[in-house]
Formats: structure tokens, sequence, C-alpha cells
């Protein structure tokens, strides 16, 4: 990526690698924090804000349906897991998933979003209201534990992690999606990148960061892919920040247009993303406990 160094201060380090961190403007007049080794960002919302959306939430719910119905097919390519557990579970739709196929459940959510819990899953699920890092008394029997577009929130990427793998069997597998700090779409669109909408996105990992952080946490089979098709209006998204910006209090995806755009372009998208993987907005950390 193509940077200019702004004024930082030079005692600031990587929450990750723990290299120096400096403040690196990209296009639109943000700034984000970079670290020079893991090339992990950081953001500070007074130097790079949101400015257009006031929710933790601004997708849109059938787009959501289809991203969820294809990460549960990556989640249990290799079979349903007897005992599941999520990170950040919402509505609990994707629980809702597992439990249908035959597996027991749990999840720990904040209720960031202030959403109703899927009814089925709330009566049998175990379900514990808080964050995964302060959590205590959680079952440490999981086949596997995940969390979809979950760590880019957390106060504690470390300790989230770190409650993560004890929550598992040993041999059990740890899945993460969370976006990209690495993709080309920060370079191309800079503050109107849609990922920058969402003022709770505190950091975004890098593949190398990502790796960093798990293997520090214990987690061993380490591997981080780019998903080819998770998040795939998030060009339409910036597209349409990019050309018209301004206050959204919903979001630029509730917008009918550029809904219509992101769908339209669909093939486009798909067709970069296998041309040049580092289009991809999305990482997925596979990760085992030994």
């Amino acid at each position: 990526m193509s940077y200019r160094t702004v004024g930082q201060a030079p005692d600031i380090t990587c929450e990750v690698c723990g290299a120096v961190v400096r403040g690196q403007a990209i296009r639109g007049g943000c700034v984000v924090e970079r670290c020079e080794r893991c090339g992990h960002l950081e953001r500070d919302l007074e130097r790079c804000p949101a400015d257009h959306r006031d929710l933790a939430y601004g997708g849109e719910p059938t787009l959501d349906r289809i991203r969820l119905g294809l990460t549960y097919r990556e989640l249990v390519r290799d079979g349903v897991p007897g005992r599941v557990f999520e990170v950040g579970y919402g509505s609990g739709s994707m629980l809702r998933r597992f439990l249908d196929d035959g597996a027991r459940v749990g999840g720990v959510d904040p209720d960031q979003l202030g959403i109703g819990v899927d009814e089925v899953v709330r009566e049998r699920g175990d379900l514990r209201v808080g964050g995964i890092e302060d959590t205590s008394g959680l079952p440490g029997d999981q086949d596997l534990v995940y969390g979809i577009h979950v760590l880019e929130h957390v106060v504690d990427p470390h300790a989230a992690l770190r409650s993560s793998l004890e929550l598992l069997r040993p041999g059990g597998t740890a899945s993460f999606l969370t976006p990209a700090g690495d993709s080309s779409g920060v370079e191309r669109y800079g503050a109107a990148w849609w990922m920058l909408e969402d003022p709770t996105h505190v950091r975004f990992f890098t593949a190398d960061s990502l790796a960093r952080a798990a293997e520090a946490a214990g987690f061993v089979d380490v591997e981080v892919r780019r998903l080819l098709l998770d998040s795939l209006s998030v060009d339409a998204a910036s597209v349409a920040r990019a050309v018209r910006p301004g206050p959204r209090p919903r979001g630029v995806l509730a917008s009918r247009a550029v809904l219509a755009g992101a769908v339209a372009s669909i093939p486009v998208v798909l067709a970069e993303r296998a041309l040049r993987p580092r289009s991809r907005p999305t990482l997925q950390l596979l990760a085992r406990r030994p």
C-alpha cells in the first residue's frame, strides 16, 4: 500500500506485535495508525471518524442472510460439530442453523445491537450476556468457537482470543471472520471504505497480524484465508460513500439504489476477487487448540 506518514507520538506501539505505529493518511483525509512491522491498523475516531453512521449495524437483512448461509457452509464443510459456541451471537440466526442440524449451542454477546434473539435459541442454548474477554465460568469443551466480524470491535483482542482458546476442547477449532486491513479497498477507497462506516470498528487486522495474534494466544495450525464470497456489497457501498458523502443514520446500504448497485455489481466483484485476492475485504482465521 502507498500511504503518507503524518505526525505521531514515537512511544505508540502496535497492540499485536509491539512494533512502532505511525499515523498514515489515506484518501479522503482519514488517518489510521499503521504498524511498521505487521501492517496492523488501529483507528482513533478523532483522526478517522465514521462520519455517516452512528449505529453499530448498517448492513442489509437480505444480503446478511445470504452471507450467513455462505458462512455456515464454510463452518460445516467438515461436518456439523457436536458443540458450538458463537462469540457475538446477535439475533442467534447462525446458532439456530447449528441447533437445527443437531448441535448443542452456546454463545456470548454484549447485546450491543439491542435486537431480539431467536426464541428457540434462547430456550435451548447456553447464552451469556457480556464480552468474551471478561465472561467467566464458560464451558471448555467446545468443538467449534467462532465469531463473525467480532474481533474488530472487542476491547482486548488478545483476551478475546485467549478466552476462545480456553473454551475449546483439545483439538477443537476456532474460526473468526474480520475485515482485512491489508485489502486493496483501504487504498482504493480511503475514508469512503465501507468498513470504516461503522464507528465501532476500532482495528483492522492484516493476514500477518491476525496470524501473530492467534499464535500469541496459544493456537496451533494457524491459517489465514482471504474469503471470496464474504461482504459482496463492500465495493458498491464504498463507491456510494465516495460519490455522495453525507449523513446516513441507517448506513449507506439502507438506500435501495445502492443495494441494487451492489447486487448488479456482484459478477464484476467476483471476477476481480478471483484475479486479485488482495481485493477481498474479509480475512478468515482458522486455528486449533493443541
